[in-house]
């Protein structure tokens, strides 16, 4: 329940609404649940209605997001806080409005999930961590390792969707140059660099882990991860055993299970994310990361800014001589 000073605010609001604006009970109530929800959300900030800060409904918002509440329910959370703030500044209750200025929530993004630098590197190290002491001496789980590594390599450093990485082919892959030609959504093709951890991932699974997949007999092909057609002459680059084609579930189970070495489940996509994340806090471009993701406007590259703005005040506090903190006292 909102606080006894949230109450006659609101009670004052409603009586507007029905008095003057002449609204519907059912409409009345709409009002009363989405401000009474905003103003429980303040109470626990130790602020009420007439002192509220955009940043109060800026984090309100983004907390509905996060409770997976649909954009058409925010917006009407939305809508009725400016019905709300309009009405007290009218009447002189308040001298600012914090609804101001807030974008709709249907141009909102939140952020996407992504591992930090630490989780990153257990993921892409789980492969030969996860081999007991007896597979170790097995060809055919060091292949296996050998596979999932390269693929874990090239989900984080080229940024692959899942749907690229098992269609990806043997001649897609340039490790003398250091790229790879990746095919995206709607046939587009897009050039992505490889860093030297995953060519030798690759060199090393194309040497060591692919001829063994390639002969291995495929005892149970309902459980492998594979389809049903077998083809030890297969063009794709990464392959199950007896050279089949690997499926989408398979490569979100062994990202999962190499993930939790780290302590958090991630999927395929969260690899992808991890890369353009890990770029921007590293200063690259947005355009940059579009080329990489393939993104084929940057507005859907634009839900990383923030990070660039993060890094760009970080930056700035650190090197400009008016915003370092002051030691000592005049």
């Amino acid at each position: 329940m909102p606080s006894e000073a949230n109450s006659r605010v609101l009670a004052g609001f409603l009586d507007y609404l029905r008095i003057e604006k002449g609204l519907a009970r059912l409409s009345i109530s709409a009002y009363t649940t989405d401000i009474s929800q905003f103003a429980e959300f303040i109470d626990k900030r130790k602020r009420d209605l007439l002192n509220a800060r955009r940043s109060d409904v800026r984090e309100f918002l983004q907390q509905l997001f996060s409770k997976r509440v649909d954009g058409r329910s925010v917006g009407r959370k939305l809508s009725a806080l400016r019905h709300l703030y309009r009405y007290l500044l009218l009447d002189d209750k308040i001298d600012h409005d914090p609804t101001l200025d807030i974008e709709s929530p249907r141009q909102w993004k939140v952020l996407p999930k992504s591992l930090a630098r630490d989780e990153i590197e257990a993921t892409l190290a789980a492969p030969e961590a996860l081999l007991s002491a007896r597979q170790r001496d097995s060809k055919e789980a060091a292949a296996l390792a050998a596979r999932n590594r390269a693929m874990l390599e090239l989900l984080y450093a080229g940024a692959l969707r899942v749907s690229e990485l098992v269609t990806a082919t043997l001649e897609d892959v340039k490790l003398e140059s250091g790229y790879m030609l990746v095919r995206g959504k709607g046939d587009k093709e897009r050039i992505v660099p490889l860093g030297k951890p995953a060519q030798d991932a690759l060199a090393s699974y194309l040497a060591d882990g692919r001829p063994v997949l390639a002969q291995m007999k495929a005892r149970m092909p309902k459980k492998d991860g594979s389809s049903a057609v077998q083809s030890r002459n297969s063009p794709l680059l990464f392959i199950a055993a007896g050279g089949r084609k690997l499926t989408r579930q398979r490569i979100w189970q062994m990202v999962g299970q190499a993930s939790a070495v780290s302590g958090r489940h991630a999927s395929p996509h969260m690899l992808r994310h991890s890369c353009a994340t890990h770029m921007v806090e590293n200063g690259a471009d947005l355009r940059t990361v579009q080329t990489i993701l393939g993104h084929a406007d940057i507005s859907t590259t634009q839900i990383y800014t923030h990070l660039a703005l993060d890094r760009l005040r970080s930056v700035y506090q650190k090197h400009h001589p008016r915003a370092k903190a002051r030691s000592g006292s005049v």
